[in-house]
């Protein structure tokens, strides 16, 4: 215990040396989420900010789920945490460490809704930020209750703005600029319509949603980072290193950009790129078009195929020669060729993506990254399966192994607390994704008498893909097909050369 307060104490004070710089820090980012990838990638770019003179401001993080275990570490470390980022920048090696204190503190709204209303009504707080998946924009029905959090982002922010509403009386400067980080398209814009949607199941007066629309800020984004998160493998050895004890280290790469649909008065209110940030305030569609269908595409494809294959990283995957071979093919001669743009442009970004797939520090755990890898498997795959069929007229080998790969890698050996535990190799492993997402897949194994059963029945779920896969020709021939293989005689590639 002892020794634990003695690391404690020494992060503070390298936290307190970087406050004190910065000066006092006003609370004026309100943000959905605490996990890693907001705090290695929007903190540590307000930390950024702040260490520059820039922003002079702080972050109010909330829990988004009623499961989140963060908030607790995050206070009890007084808001600060280590961002490591490693990797290879421009031929050079990166390895560096820094404590990051622009986190005043984390509130879990279902314990202490109140203080994110007090939050709310602060008229300091110019900004929001979030962060929780592209199922985390989905809409859901929810009942209205002043005194109690939402279950939902959408309906927290709504019920936050409809605070903030009250409390300044419709004011119009007191509306808020608003960046979602989730990787859907048009991110801003889907929220914008959550959160009038939301409003009008709870029969918000009109002059609350006109002041939606017209006071407040909602930017579409695009966002590029790989964040592995804590070092769960060798935490003794980061601890080591850095002299004291700090269970929130967020391990990152070196790259990263942040593409921001927004007018001059949001870039003035956050200056990312004053600080020298890697930010673009601009059209989001080229950035997207690249970020999601190769950089997020490849890696929910390989997130599966790899796990069913006993590989437990993306490293592993990349050291593996059919595994490689597979992610090259469906990369370079699946995703690519329906993508509109410069051959030059989209191939230069695809080798580096596949530089940063090798980054040898990087341990980015396939399990991580499988997290509701269904609704991440329409977002981002999807467009590229639709977009090659209607183009060739035959189904993408890569797509269609790695979607027989996912419905394999969702069959349930038993159904534990709030997710599935699935079995390859002889290992069990959580799938965690949403209860109704999870209850279907369910359904459809015990449900279905066969392969070709369960294929068509998840094939043809339009809730799950936006449309009955079915329809595609030869594809649930071809995707039945591989599951029959995995099924029989375990993971195994061919034709990926």
């Amino acid at each position: 215990m002892e020794r634990q307060q003695l690391n404690l104490d020494v992060i503070r004070q390298a936290g307190t040396l970087n406050q004190m710089k910065g000066g006092l820090l006003p609370e004026k980012v309100l943000q959905f989420g605490e996990g890693n990838f907001l705090r290695g990638f929007v903190d540590w770019m307000i930390h950024r900010m702040n260490m520059q003179g820039l922003f002079h401001g702080s972050v109010v993080a909330v829990q988004p789920t009623p499961r989140g275990k963060v908030v607790p570490v995050l206070n009890a470390q007084d808001g600060l945490y280590t961002v490591v980022l490693r990797g290879i920048d421009k031929g050079n090696v990166v390895d560096s460490r820094e404590v990051i204190s622009c986190i005043s503190r984390g509130i879990n709204p279902y314990t202490e809704w109140e203080k994110v209303l007090r939050a709310a009504a602060n008229p300091d707080i110019q900004l929001v930020f979030s962060n929780t998946t592209e199922a985390g924009l989905e809409y859901q029905y929810e009942e209205y209750d002043p005194a109690t959090s939402p279950r939902s982002f959408p309906g927290k922010l709504t019920a936050c703005l409809y605070h903030r509403f009250k409390t300044f009386q419709g004011a119009p400067e007191a509306g808020w600029s608003i960046i979602p980080c989730e990787l859907v398209d048009n991110n801003g814009e889907v929220l914008q319509e959550r959160v009038l949607q939301i409003a009008g199941d709870w029969h918000l007066p009109g002059e609350f949603t006109d002041w939606v629309k017209h006071s407040n800020r909602f930017c579409n984004t695009l966002v590029d980072r790989i964040v592995t998160g804590f070092p769960k493998d060798n935490p003794d050895q980061f601890w080591s290193e850095l002299g004291y004890r700090d269970d929130l280290i967020t391990v990152g790469e070196p790259y990263h950009l942040f593409a921001i649909e927004a007018d001059p008065a949001v870039q003035e209110i956050v200056p990312f790129h004053k600080a020298g940030l890697q930010v673009y305030w601009s059209d989001v569609t080229p950035f997207r078009e690249l970020k999601v269908r190769i950089l997020n595409g490849a890696h929910t494809m390989m997130a599966v195929v790899g796990h069913l294959h006993g590989k437990k990283t993306v490293l592993e995957v990349m050291e593996t020669p059919e595994l490689a071979a597979f992610i090259k093919k469906a990369i370079n001669e699946e995703i690519l060729p329906c993508i509109d743009l410069e051959d030059e442009v989209k191939k230069s970004f695809a080798q580096s993506v596949l530089e940063r797939f090798q980054n040898p520090f990087n341990r980015h755990y396939l399990l991580d990254i499988s997290l509701n890898s269904v609704s991440k498997f329409k977002a981002r795959v999807m467009p590229t399966l639709s977009r090659f069929m209607a183009s060739f007229g035959s189904v993408p080998f890569a797509i269609a192994y790695s979607l027989a790969s996912l419905f394999v890698f969702y069959k349930p050996d038993r159904m534990e607390a709030d997710h599935l535990i699935g079995k390859a190799g002889g290992e069990e492993y959580p799938i965690r994704d949403h209860e109704e997402t999870l209850r279907f897949m369910q359904r459809a194994w015990q449900q279905s008498g066969d392969v070709s059963g369960a294929v068509k029945m998840i094939l043809a779920n339009g809730t799950l893909w936006g449309e009955n896969l079915n329809q595609f020709a030869g594809l649930t021939d071809q995707v039945s097909e591989h599951v029959s293989d995995i099924l029989q005689s375990g993971a195994r590639l061919t034709g990926t050369s």
